[in-house]
């Protein structure tokens, strides 16, 4: 029995659909994580030290603030899900089945791109900045400003550990080829070091920290990109 061919307007309300239930839960787990921000709270300034507030609400925002963070985090492994049961529908029925592969192998290189980025490549950049600091010239961090700028770094090194699975993906269903992405392979790195630019502070060292990873992960695709271009053939 065939499926039944979905409409572009039953897309857009599947879309909507999974789109409200991302916000939902992670509206029910930053409600969650918000119970556990004074704990969690010392450890996640740890690598700065005290902080400071700067108007008398800002200590009570940058709760909400790195409650939602959180919410986002611990909802990843849903929020991945939907994205690729989305995905997923515009498949063949023999594709279908790789779908728990991509949801698994998704949420581990998540997971571990926002590890390394806050454990290994945060430390380094902030020591670099933090450096800059002399007697005339004390750091004093907000709470806010911190908090946004771990949780946009972390949140950024999570998001591009996806790009073998995207480029797999994408290779799988014949928009891309290992052979256009490797003539590409230029553009592509002036790209990342744009991207990188852009997403992190305007220091060197945290631009390549940042790039260098990207690079390395696009590589890592193309082979991946070729191994799925010659099972497709």
């Amino acid at each position: 029995m065939q499926e039944k061919k979905q409409t572009f307007l039953d897309h857009l309300e599947e879309l909507r659909y999974r789109i409200l239930m991302c916000l939902a839960i992670a509206l029910f787990a930053s409600i969650g994580f918000y119970f556990l921000v004074p704990s969690f709270l010392p450890r996640f300034t740890n690598p700065v030290g005290k902080l400071v507030f700067l108007s008398p609400a800002e200590a009570f925002t940058s709760r909400l603030l790195l409650a939602f963070y959180g919410g986002i985090f611990l909802s990843s492994p849903f929020i991945l899900f939907q994205l690729w049961r989305f995905l997923s529908e515009g498949l063949y029925q023999g594709e279908k089945k790789s779908f728990l592969f991509f949801l698994i192998s998704s949420t581990i290189l998540f997971f571990s791109g926002s590890f390394i980025g806050y454990f290994i490549v945060l430390p380094i950049g902030l020591r670099f900045l933090m450096a800059f600091g002399s007697e005339s010239l004390v750091p004093m961090i907000s709470i806010s400003r911190y908090i946004s700028f771990t949780a946009a770094f972390v949140l950024v090194f999570g998001a591009i550990f996806q790009l073998p699975l995207v480029i797999l993906f994408l290779t799988r269903i014949g928009i891309v080829t290992p052979d256009y992405l490797s003539a590409k392979r230029r553009e592509a790195v002036i790209g990342i070091f744009i991207f990188a630019a852009l997403f992190t502070p305007p220091d060197v060292m945290t631009q390549v920290l940042l790039a260098l990873p990207m690079w390395l992960l696009y590589e890592i695709s193309i082979i991946f990109s070729r191994m799925a271009f010659k099972e497709k053939k």
